[in-house]
């Protein structure tokens, strides 16, 4: 599902309604059948997957779940539904979503399937900057601090990609070269750090919705619906970049405008995503790819990607919760564990081809 910039008629492709637009105001919606149902399927599993996460060790009964959801339960019931383990699952949806944006956003913009913000350095550098903060300022202020991380981090891949015009290996390279320097940045500051802030900030950074509470939920869904709506309307011109610049300028693309309004979209999508859990990874890397496969669609498919990145984040936390370790399993392990199978399923793919 993509946004046009000027009204078109309403139109369809026979009686298949494989294509159909929608007349507004100066806007229009142009609705593909399998990306539509495939993103709604997704959300769907995603859902499913938190009301998993809601009645995973038969504490409490399905049945006082749901009362506890509308307020019918009892308090003991309440407390662990609402309290404990709905925020861990609100906000695992959320950050998925966000990442599974991210990813779709860099990737389009990049044109390279390697273009995530976890690869090229942009959660690595809001991971500095809400670092900073928490070790250093007030936690309050962790949000801010991981937009002007990332912020810093796209400026500086920006500058060392600049003959790249922002596209194809040489924003990759700059992207890894950034962020391994900022992981260096972020170890440092771990070992400067006081030994209790060291050791919940490791954690931190590895990627965990274990410490999630109800007041972080809802900005970082204001947050992700904002970031979101404002992405929308840029898809339809993103998506004829790929066209290449002369083209796309021909069509009344205002290229270098483009490119830095997605740019600082997918790097608020990141910021959300890196200061609510953490620079979780492989997540925006790979749910961008899966959504793509299952619509068969071409382009940016900003919203399907979305909902994989849900279903994902949500999913290998239902994992991480589940599985018999001694101690907590941050969700960071799990995403990771997950992308080098997938990682090596692409290789070995590529190496069948």
């Amino acid at each position: 599902m993509s946004v046009l910039e000027k009204p078109v008629a309403v139109r369809g492709r026979g009686r298949s309604g494989r294509t159909s637009a929608v007349r507004g105001r100066g806007l229009s919606l142009r609705l593909r059948p399998r990306p539509l149902a495939v993103t709604l399927l997704l959300t769907l599993l995603a859902a499913g997957s938190g009301a998993l996460a809601l009645t995973r060790d038969g504490l409490v009964p399905p049945a006082e779940v749901l009362g506890a959801l509308f307020g019918a339960g009892s308090e003991q019931a309440a407390f662990v539904v609402l309290e404990l383990r709905l925020p861990r699952v609100a906000l695992g949806l959320v950050v998925g979503a966000a990442l599974g944006a991210a990813g779709a956003l860099f990737q389009q913009l990049s044109r390279n399937p390697l273009g995530s913000p976890d690869i090229v350095g942009f959660n690595s550098g809001a991971a500095t900057g809400a670092l900073l903060v928490l070790l250093h300022g007030d936690p309050a202020y962790v949000a801010a601090g991981a937009a002007g991380g990332g912020l810093a981090t796209a400026v500086i891949v920006q500058l060392l990609a600049r003959r790249g015009s922002f596209r194809g290996n040489r924003l990759i390279l700059a992207g890894i070269a950034v962020g391994s320097l900022l992981a260096s940045v972020n170890a440092y500051l771990l070992t400067r750090a006081a030994l209790d802030h060291a050791q919940s900030a490791q954690l931190w950074l590895i990627g965990s919705l274990g410490s999630a509470e109800r007041h972080q939920v809802l900005p970082a869904l204001l947050g992700l619906g904002a970031l979101l709506l404002a992405a929308i309307p840029l898809v339809r011109r993103l998506d004829l970049l790929e066209m290449g610049d002369e083209a796309a300028g021909g069509l009344g693309v205002d290229v270098g405008r483009t490119r830095v309004l997605v740019l600082l979209i997918a790097v608020g999508l990141s910021a959300v995503a890196v200061s609510a859990a953490g620079p979780i990874v492989f997540v925006a890397l790979c749910a961008p790819q899966l959504a793509r496969r299952l619509s068969r669609g071409t382009g940016t498919g900003l919203l399907p990607a979305a909902a994989m990145g849900a279903l994902l984040l949500s999913a290998s936390d239902l994992v991480a919760i589940s599985l018999p370790t001694a101690g907590p399993l941050p969700v960071g392990v799990v995403t990771g564990a997950l992308g080098g199978v997938y990682l090596a399923w692409l290789l070995g793919r590529g190496r069948r081809r």
